[in-house]
């Protein structure tokens, strides 16, 4: 039975006969009192008066937490346990948890209490839950307000000012889209799949246009296909220019794995960048991600394939392989990916399962160029959109996604871990444009 299911039936056997919608207000006004011999009790009772979700039970968990501490850590153990988690993972993740505070240097719960919502979503299997994607929806559109004052808000400008769809409105629209970076090709087709959409649209129904616009730029995101899961160690490459984020994107992959129970390891590829094994090393440990190098200035491929037998050989599910991004000398930097790919396959048959390019949005029009690079001599199967929280020109997204159809998978809205999220085209559109 999978955790959400265990949550819904924690839920109904507490309580079959009462609407939790009734009891958001009572359940605040029986906190639990640690102090008191059935503080257990007490707790349970509390939780299963809330509604069954993740924000309304950890508000239950934390009251009168201010830090962390015993206080906390035994009210989490407490959660997993009525969740019937295995003691061992419960414990684990506490662990895991007191160790990354003391490394983060973090005490206070203000601090930390996102990441803590993170952590459990993650180890509870409850990301697609409804409060998850509210909190997804509300960190993109925060993290893409740059690129709304440069495309939403002058859509609606020009949507306020217009008495027809005409040519003038066209063109208009077509130079608000390039502007926000999502390039001429693109924004031509886009335009010419909303054209007929809008016919017979009266001009003063807003919202109805924009109903239109989303479902379009939602409707050009490829969706990742179904894969059937290897047999481990699932190899991924990691590709991109320097620059980009990789290294911390590929600590942030780790870290979401080992929130799932995975065993993972990162593979320092990237040999000749100043002080790349040392992140990556830093990274691996912040993580809990085993990690393999060699000396700086050997050969990738050697490390990759030296890589493949310590994964095979202590058990791991996931490996995730580091590679330079010196695009400046892109002919040596291509042979040496080639090489890599090669090695690899040669000693895990099918691998590796995934390459992934990684894109900094900042950089507009330049991470389309890049697509195109590397897709010529690498198969992509997956592009990863970094620092969309910074940037006006994230409307890069939706010209790669035209363009090239490769799925977005994740994007990056943020430094901390818990700010990569998976992407979806249909928050994305809302997120800009509603």
């Amino acid at each position: 039975m999978g955790f959400f299911s265990k949550i819904k039936k924690f839920w109904k056997t507490e309580k079959p006969d009462q609407d939790p919608a009734k009891h958001l207000d009572s359940e605040k006004e029986q906190s639990p009192d640690l102090d008191h011999p059935d503080w257990q009790g007490a707790l349970r009772r509390s939780l299963s008066l809330a509604e069954p979700k993740l924000s309304i039970w950890l508000e239950c968990l934390l009251d009168g937490v201010d830090k962390k501490g015993d206080l906390l850590w035994d009210r989490l153990l407490f959660l997993f346990k009525v969740l019937e988690t295995p003691e061992h993972e419960a414990d684990k993740f506490v662990a895991s948890f007191s160790a990354w505070l003391d490394d983060m240097g973090y005490v206070h719960l203000d601090e930390f209490k996102s990441e803590l919502q993170y952590r459990l979503a993650l180890a509870l299997d409850l990301e697609d839950e409804e409060d998850e994607r509210d909190r997804l929806f509300l960190k993109l559109s925060q993290g893409l307000t740059k690129t709304k004052e440069q495309l939403s808000h002058r859509v609606d400008m020009l949507l306020s000012s217009t008495t027809s769809f005409d040519d003038a409105f066209w063109e208009e629209l077509e130079e608000i889209l390039i502007m926000a970076d999502v390039g001429y090709q693109a924004t031509s087709e886009l335009l010419d799949k909303l054209r007929p959409q809008v016919r017979g649209v009266d001009p003063e129904d807003r919202d109805r246009f924009k109903e239109l616009f989303m479902q379009e730029l939602a409707g050009i995101f490829p969706v990742p296909p179904k894969r059937i899961p290897p047999d481990p160690p699932e190899i991924i490459l990691v590709i991109g220019v320097n620059g980009v984020g990789k290294t911390t994107t590929i600590a942030k992959l780790a870290y979401r794995s080992k929130m799932k129970g995975r065993k993972v390891m990162i593979v320092a590829g990237d040999t000749f960048r100043a002080a790349a094994i040392e992140q990556l090393s830093i990274w691996s440990k912040r993580t809990g991600a085993g990690f393999f190098a060699k000396d700086r200035g050997s050969d990738p491929a050697s490390v990759a394939y030296e890589a493949m037998d310590k994964a095979r050989a202590e058990g791991y599910d996931q490996v995730l392989v580091d590679t330079a991004g010196r695009l400046h000398t892109k002919v040596d930097l291509m042979q040496e990916l080639k090489k890599i790919k090669n090695v690899i396959a040669k000693k895990c048959p099918g691998a590796p399962h995934k390459t992934i390019l990684v894109l900094d949005a900042t950089t507009g029009q330049n991470a389309l160029s890049q697509t195109e690079l590397f897709g010529r001599e690498v198969r992509i199967d997956e592009i990863i959109m970094t620092k969309l929280d910074g940037t006006a020109k994230g409307g890069v997204v939706a010209a790669i996604a035209l363009q090239h159809q490769i799925p977005i998978t994740y994007i990056g809205l943020g430094e901390k871990m818990e700010d990569l999220r998976p992407f979806d085209g249909q928050s994305f559109a809302k997120a800009l444009l509603g």
